[in-house]
């Protein structure tokens, strides 16, 4: 059962828990500002668990970041417990992919539902992590604290856009089918385990602020501000990435030499 107070803590929210679209805008935004996202355990080879119990541990206790089934897992029994109805979504991870590909279902996302509206919630996409709730309305454009998203219908399907530098890039794909525990499960493992996830062989890392995105590949650190002008440098070696996973994303990566191997293997 979640323990709401601790992740309220940790997300240092204390505004209202009302059902309404109006905490689940305020939840969202906090939990993306506050929880990094992060992929140091399949890095590190390490299984991750997605049970509540387990989430609670790692992401609001050791104040550890995750990736998306952990991020979404938490966020959806954090939107029950305050009488917010989701259901659980699986998506096709198509950035910077050709549009025609056909990809495994990789993502998940919550579908809301407040009196007659859907509303989309995704607290895990990792560098492109809306900062806001989308209405499941196509043909609008949809106003974030960063970014400006869209809902488009193709087909049987929807997808998630973001206007990145006056370009609309495709995010996601997915349709309405309700995803069940067992078969978040079964996605889960694909992605800690396949040797085609897009988590395993790499080093991730993201973080919001306020009026930036912070985005760590491998070696390479960005911060995107929202005024559309980005920084980039390399990461010097073990130590210095380290200090910016800690300082930048309030990472504290595992030590060790196993862990240290992994860390020098990503600045290769």
């Amino acid at each position: 059962m979640l323990d709401l107070d601790p992740y309220l803590r940790r997300i240092d929210y204390s505004g209202p828990l009302d059902a309404t679209l109006a905490t689940l805008r305020a939840l969202h935004l906090s939990h993306v500002r506050a929880i990094p996202f992060e992929n140091l355990d399949t890095l590190l080879g390490l299984p991750v668990a997605i049970d509540l119990e387990s989430l609670q541990r790692k992401l609001v206790q050791a104040r550890r970041g995750g990736y998306c089934f952990e991020h979404n897992v938490l966020f959806k029994s954090v939107l029950e417990a305050v009488g917010l109805r989701s259901t659980a979504l699986a998506a096709r991870v198509v950035w910077e992919r050709p549009a025609d590909e056909l990809r495994a279902r990789t993502h998940m996302v919550l579908l809301v539902e407040i009196g007659t509206a859907l509303h989309l919630a995704d607290v895990g996409f990792g560098g492109l992590t809306p900062t806001a709730p989308l209405t499941l309305q196509t043909g609008i454009e949809q106003a974030t604290p960063h970014e400006t998203f869209r809902v488009v219908r193709e087909g049987p399907e929807f997808a998630v856009e973001a206007r990145v530098r006056d370009q609309w890039k495709r995010l996601y794909r997915f349709d309405l089918q309700a995803q069940q525990p067992v078969d978040i499960d079964a996605l889960n493992h694909y992605v800690v385990s396949h040797a085609d996830s897009p988590m395993m062989g790499r080093l991730i890392a993201a973080r919001v602020a306020s009026d930036r995105r912070f985005g760590l590949l491998n070696g390479v650190l960005r911060e995107h501000r929202v005024d559309g002008t980005s920084e980039e440098r390399r990461v010097g070696g073990v130590a210095e990435l380290r200090e910016v996973l800690r300082a930048i994303f309030g990472i504290e990566a595992p030590t060790g030499a196993a862990s240290d191997a992994a860390l020098a293997s990503m600045l290769e």
